[in-house]
């Protein structure tokens, strides 16, 4: 028998079925997993109906109130901005610490300009957001060129721009009447309207519009997906011919200018400028709303609803505590659980992709 023969008899004799591979039983669990995996704003999601119902429940329909709600959303809109602005840097794993101090020169640099110098309104607006967005590229520039830690990097420019601003300031205030009289425009996030029985102020949509402005950059243009994929391997994402040092730069810039835009819409919340509201927590304040809104802290994983739906839950649970009259600390203190939780429940998902 040839060679050739005897490989035929071989294949003739082989097993000729297809392979198969058997769906195993996926437990409920597993499921629930894989689930939040592909769905990041499920969690805070659940979390804010829950902590809704627990709190209507136990304080009864003054909580449902259409005045209750909308004081929330008015409560968190500069926190829900700031977060967004947060998030984004988060999303590629770096983090931001000068965020909030970066809001509060901004809002320096345009009431000073508007009612200090005289110069239009209009103008002051722009200057502030090109001081918030220059801070952001300083950022962007020592963490993207100079591979300096982000961590260090806004820790540094955190005491940097808060130096500034009340050496620039000589800690003086703005106050409301002057911004009244002198620069009205300065105020226009904190108009109203009715939207049935509830009182939006201009600031919520602003808020509202961004985050969905974001949401839809992020998934569905090239650079969104660039920025989810600096984050969570920036090492592929160079070899996949993403311009990492490009996207960084754009990042950290673009959250400048946006906390630029949480100071136009602070000065309409507050009515005064105050140069000393720089030592207020908004970093952790906008941080704590992006890690509860389910944004990994390893980057590259998250959804910017979720960090909406992480400024309620806080705005939620410091309603519904002030309402019952409970000491402020346990805001705090459950605050700390709910930033626990949250960065476990990440861990936990995260294993569905190893």
């Amino acid at each position: 028998m040839t060679g050739a023969q005897e490989f035929e008899r071989v294949l003739d004799e082989s097993d000729k079925s297809v392979a198969s591979f058997e769906h195993e039983n996926v437990s409920l669990i597993k499921r629930a997993q894989h689930f939040l995996h592909s769905t990041p704003a499920a969690v805070p999601l659940i979390v804010l109906v829950l902590a809704i119902i627990i709190f209507g429940i136990t304080i009864g329909g003054r909580f449902f109130s259409s005045y209750t709600l909308t004081l929330i959303l008015q409560q968190i809109a500069i926190v829900g901005i700031l977060g967004a602005a947060q998030t984004l840097v988060i999303l590629t794993a770096g983090i931001d610490l000068s965020i909030g101090v970066i809001m509060v020169i901004s809002a320096v640099i345009m009431g000073n300009v508007a009612i200090t110098y005289g110069i239009p309104t209009p103008i002051a607006v722009v200057a502030g957001l090109l001081v918030g967005g220059l801070c952001g590229l300083l950022n962007g520039f020592l963490v993207a060129f100079m591979k300096l830690p982000p961590f260090i990097v806004t820790l540094g420019t955190w005491n940097i721009v808060m130096a500034t601003n009340f050496i620039y300031s000589a800690n003086e205030t703005i106050r409301d009447t002057d911004v009244d009289e002198q620069a009205p425009l300065l105020h226009l996030f904190a108009a109203s309207f009715k939207l049935g029985s509830a009182v939006l102020t201009l600031g919520v949509v602003a808020m509202v519009l961004l985050v969905l402005l974001l949401w839809y950059v992020l998934n569905h243009t090239a650079w969104g997906r660039h920025v989810y994929a600096v984050g969570d391997d920036p090492e592929a994402a160079k070899l996949s011919g993403i311009q990492a040092k490009k996207v960084l730069l754009t990042v950290y810039t673009i959250s400048g200018v946006i906390a630029a835009f949480a100071a136009w819409v602070s000065i309409g919340r507050n009515g005064s400028i105050s140069p000393s509201s720089a030592v207020t927590d908004y970093n952790l304040q906008a941080i704590t709303a992006t890690v509860i809104g389910g944004i990994s802290l390893f980057g590259g994983r998250g959804s910017i609803l979720g960090t909406l739906f992480g400024a309620m839950i806080v705005g939620v649970v410091s309603m519904g505590l002030n309402m019952l009259g409970a000491d402020p600390q346990w805001k705090v203190l459950l605050t700390g659980v709910l930033i626990i939780a949250a960065v476990a429940i990440d861990q936990w998902i995260r294993k569905v992709s190893v």
